[in-house]
């Protein structure tokens, strides 16, 4: 799917910035800095095209809604 390269794309352009910015610094904790970069906005505009439906937002994800639901309120959208 051309969407998923285009996503993939950008992160990877982001981590190579990343990696470019460090200025000596050692990484850290990567793994999580982009789950956590990626998380938010993508529940965010999952959930504003399902017209604010947690249901179909969680079916659009393909994760159980109340997943969905502890992840809205870790993330302060609910």
């Amino acid at each position: 799917m051309k969407q998923q390269h285009d996503i993939g794309a950008c992160i990877h352009g982001a981590l190579k910035t990343y990696f470019a910015n460090l200025d000596g610094e050692p990484p850290a904790a990567i793994y999580d800095m982009v789950l956590k970069s990626v998380e938010r906005p993508m529940l965010e505009v999952v959930l504003e095209h399902a017209g604010g439906n947690q249901t179909l937002a969680s079916e659009m994800l393909g994760i159980n809604r109340n997943t969905l639901r502890k992840k809205l309120i870790e993330h302060n959208l609910v």
